[in-house]
């Protein structure tokens, strides 16, 4: 049985330009139009492992996820609304079968007519002379916990707090109120707009992703310019300007020139500066401004070799405008790929050096000449044997996945033969992927460091490589718990694809990780250690099952097997509670470590319910002690001068202002633990990351 494998960690890439430019026509491509959407939901049903046909269960599914949708933060609609609205979408799936789209039609005309109620409630309470910063106010920060308003009174006091917290980030920014009252009145106006051109093909692709998703949380539609984020992601290459944006207050802003790449070769961008209008060679300038992003991409992205021209505003002490030209190159996404790094411990005495491979996902393509992970792994491993190190920590505490076939090969690196996954597809037929060869690339102490982010094929390798008892596993108590295979199954040019769920996978001791993840035998508290983190807390996610081990018991360690005869120290019991509790002491008193604990306390104790004030105290709280960082740092390069500078960038190119939405988003980031991307810089080693290495010297004195 050939399976197509496919473990999403969708990484997208905002504002980076694809081979497809904009001369090329749309026109002559195909439509998503409502005659589609009844074959793609069958496609959909027919790939799916669970659902193959709608039952009532499923369109009530479909429902309450395209009104979670119309409204997330639960401002627009009042209850009594809610339930009306329901009712009208229950015909809504016969209807589109009849080639009938009309409901959508018409929801979205009321739609808008709601973002300009919205729009005026809030401009009125900006423009109010007195209007003062509410810091009494307090907020449930996850709309899922929200109860839509039964009155219009409490809508508008909801919306009320909405507006205190997203002005109370531009107050904590050092602005001023009156600035800030204009940019977020701006942004109210934004969302009337975004809501107000969306194209019928727009709200056709959100009705069939909303019928995806209603399936289980991996299954989705991609528009062709997801798609094409997501191409970029897996094969870690594109053609562009090797520029990252952000939307922010209408403006699309640098917030990264990518290394290597055409706009880093001219050397003229610069982060925070704000493209305003975009030409192609021989056109005329279009103007960006309060454009939305998706739409600047498609006029900044084409072909290699073409010229866009970019007007850019820059404001310093000073205004500045001017035009820079860029020609399209060819970008790799180095930033995105394995890398390694080595640290030095002091082990009985004596200083050793420990490699740590970092794996930010499990990349490939079908593209010749294209990167794999697998590969580039592979040569990592043999420059630690070559740099002679005596341990290695394997660190997929950011990997939210990627192709499976990659995490079959890289988990075979580290054993000698074996299953490494079984996948179970929707006729309950089962295929276990062996480890396709039997050379070890690395035979050395082996420590995998993970966090409730490492899903999907990281759970494949951690779980083989825990499951031979060939590494200890450390990090979040569990990983994120994802063990479903979607496929990608391509439609016709301009359509996009569906990915859909078509499989569950297996650890080599016949678990599932779906729910349950992999479990750490030596826990590091992290940010990512809460409930935010999770696929049993993902809407509609599948339940776990379980087969019949197919553990190559050759390949185990056995009691009577000789030190020789063994390719690697097996992990028993006995030496994981020592590692654990020699790593108890240090976590103890590590102040880093202690404070991430304090802060998952705090957040676990709030339950999701804010007060303004406190936020407020801890912004002020944060913003003194990075000043005070800020300030010892130069102090120390005062004294050496030939200390190296850390870079600053954040390695991941920032998407599209969340905050754009109207919720209260950049709350739930400054209270929920950050995505991957937030965390501190990269360059240097967290401190969950020099726990795992200071666990692994353990393992190596323990052993020795």
């Amino acid at each position: 049985m050939k399976i197509r494998r496919f473990l999403p960690g969708l990484l997208l890439i905002s504002a980076v330009a694809l081979t497809h430019g904009p001369a090329e026509a749309k026109s002559s491509e195909p439509e998503l139009n409502c005659s589609r959407i009844p074959e793609l939901s069958r496609t959909l049903l027919h790939k799916h492992i669970s659902f193959h046909y709608v039952n009532d269960e499923l369109r009530q599914r479909v429902i309450d996820t395209y009104v979670k949708r119309l409204d997330a933060s639960k401002s627009l609609y009042l209850a009594g609304e809610v339930e009306v609205l329901k009712k009208k979408l229950r015909s809504v799936i016969q209807q589109i079968r009849n080639d009938d789209c009309s409901a959508l039609l018409s929801i979205q005309k009321d739609q808008i007519r709601r973002y300009e109620a919205l729009e005026k409630f809030a401009a009125g309470v900006l423009a109010d002379e007195d209007y003062e910063l509410d810091t009494d106010a307090v907020l449930i920060i996850d709309p899922d916990k929200r109860f839509y308003a039964p009155t219009p009174l409490l809508r508008d006091e909801l919306v009320t707090k909405l507006i205190h917290f997203q002005m109370s980030n531009y107050l904590s920014s050092d602005m001023e109120l009156p600035e800030a009252k204009e940019k977020l009145t701006h942004r109210y106006e934004l969302m009337t707009r975004r809501a107000s051109e969306k194209t019928n093909e727009d709200l056709y692709a959100e009705y069939l992703d909303a019928f995806a998703t209603a399936l289980d949380p991996h299954s989705n539609y991609l528009s062709q310019e997801v798609l094409e984020d997501f191409q970029i992601s897996m094969g870690l290459s594109l053609e562009g300007i090797g520029v990252a944006l952000s939307t922010r207050d209408g403006y699309s802003v640098v917030e990264k020139i990518i290394p290597g790449g055409a706009a880093d070769g001219l050397n003229v961008l610069e982060p925070q500066d704000k493209i305003i209008a975009v030409a192609q060679d021989g056109e005329e300038p279009v103007d960006i401004i309060d454009m939305d992003l998706r739409d600047v991409v498609r006029l900044i992205r084409g072909k290699r070799g073409t010229t866009v021209h970019l007007t850019v505003l820059r404001q310093g002490d000073t205004a500045e405008r001017f035009q820079v030209s860029i020609v399209r190159d060819k970008i790799n996404l180095e930033e995105q790929a394995a890398k390694i790094r080595f640290e030095n411990v002091d082990i009985e005495g004596k200083p050793q050096k420990i490699a740590v491979l970092e794996l930010p996902s499990f990349y490939g393509g079908n593209e010749p000449g294209g990167r794999q992970s697998s590969t580039d792994v592979s040569a990592l491993l043999k420059q630690a044997r070559e740099e002679k190190a005596v341990g290695l920590v394997l660190d997929l505490s950011r990997n939210g996945g990627g192709l499976l076939d990659t995490s079959v090969d890289i988990a075979g690196l580290f054993i000698e033969e074996g299953g490494i996954v079984a996948v179970r597809d929707t006729f309950s037929q089962v295929q276990v992927l062996r480890d396709p060869n039997s050379r070890i690339a690395w035979d050395g102490p082996l420590v995998v460091l993970i966090s409730r982010v490492s899903a999907s094929a990281s759970e494949i390798v951690a779980g083989a490589l825990k499951d031979y008892r060939r590494a200890v596993i450390v990090g979040d108590d569990h990983s994120f718990g994802k063990g479903t295979v979607q496929s990608m199954v391509p439609l016709p040019e301009g359509l996009g694809a569906l990915k859909v769920t078509t499989a569950l996978f297996f650890r080599p001791g016949g678990q599932s990780t779906q729910h349950s993840g992999v479990a750490s035998d030596v826990v590091i508290p992290s940010i990512f250690g809460t409930d935010e983190f999770g696929e049993a807390h993902q809407t509609y996610s599948l339940p776990t099952q379980s087969i019949t081990a197919f553990i190559d018991a050759k390949s185990l360690p056995s009691a009577d097997a000789s030190d020789q005869s063994l390719s690697w120290t097996p992990i028993t019991p006995d030496l994981v509670q020592e590692l654990a509790l020699r790593s108890q002491k240090r976590v103890e008193s590590n102040e880093e470590l202690i404070k991430v604990r304090e802060r998952i306390a705090k957040t676990e104790a709030r339950n999701g319910v804010v007060h303004l004030a406190e936020l407020m105290k801890e912004k002020e709280e944060e913003a003194a002690e990075k000043k005070a960082e800020e300030e010892g740092s130069a102090s120390e390069k005062s004294e050496d001068e030939t200390a190296e500078t850390a870079a600053t960038d954040n390695d991941a190119p920032t998407g599209p202002d969340s905050e754009a939405e109207g919720d209260a988003s950049s709350l739930a980031k400054a209270d929920a633990p950050e995505s991957p991307d937030d965390e501190d810089d990269e360059d240097e080693p967290s401190p969950q990351q020099l726990e795992a290495v200071l666990i692994l010297a353990d393992l190596i004195q323990l052993t020795s």
